[in-house]
């Protein structure tokens, strides 16, 4: 179980250096990316709430790197595509992959279905879902699909493990907001502060000192 953020090509983005990946691929955040592999992540989260803001935001500014962050820097409900992935190592089959509209931001979604409603789902296409069935929980990586899916399912206790295990990778997090700092006072010096800030309420997490 990791938390990804869905990460998409960026070929013609010039406001700071990014790496070249495909679309509707995953990128694993942690302290190890390097430089492009940041900008890659910035900017993605970025472009996740390019969206024009309310009006109480304040006026969109109209240099392309200020009109481009002005979702990120003013918007209260942040949103990062991705979530929690499960993958079987032993077959590298996929139970769980975060769909569009899943956020990584929700990640306690997870909490939802082992102690309360007993279900949670993760986005579309595909539609995974993790559902508790007594003492144990079923992962089904599409739900919707209409020649079968792959459902695997875990004992509540492990499952809980892997919770608890992804949640101390979210360190990983803590490693990748450190680094997108340091990344952010070389490259955005005039909005650092303020971009790491709003990467922390992106994924739900503290900023670091």
């Amino acid at each position: 179980m990791q938390p990804v953020l869905e990460i998409s090509a960026a070929d013609d983005f010039a406001l700071w250096p990014v790496g070249e990946h495909e679309s509707y691929g995953y990128l694993v955040l942690n302290g190890e990316l390097t430089p492009a592999e940041v900008g890659t992540a910035v900017m993605r989260i970025a472009d996740c709430n390019d969206f024009e803001p309310e009006e109480e935001h304040g006026q969109c500014p109209t240099d392309p790197l200020g009109t481009f962050l002005h979702g990120l820097l003013t918007m209260p409900d942040l949103f990062a595509a991705g979530g929690f992935r499960v993958t079987d190592n032993t077959t590298d089959t996929v139970f769980v992959e975060p769909g569009c509209c899943s956020g990584l931001e929700t990640w306690r979604d997870w909490l939802e279905a082992l102690d309360g409603t007993g279900c949670s789902y993760f986005g579309h296409d595909p539609s995974s879902v993790a559902e508790r069935v007594g003492d144990t929980v079923r992962l089904t990586l599409d739900a919707h699909a209409k020649d079968g899916s792959p459902v695997f399912e875990l004992p509540l206790d492990e499952v809980r493990a892997l919770v608890a295990g992804a949640q101390q990778d979210l360190q990983d997090l803590q490693d990748f907001l450190s680094l997108a700092g340091t990344w952010a006072e070389q490259h955005l010096p005039t909005h650092a502060a303020a971009v790491i800030a709003a990467l922390a309420r992106a994924l739900d997490l503290r900023p670091t000192q």
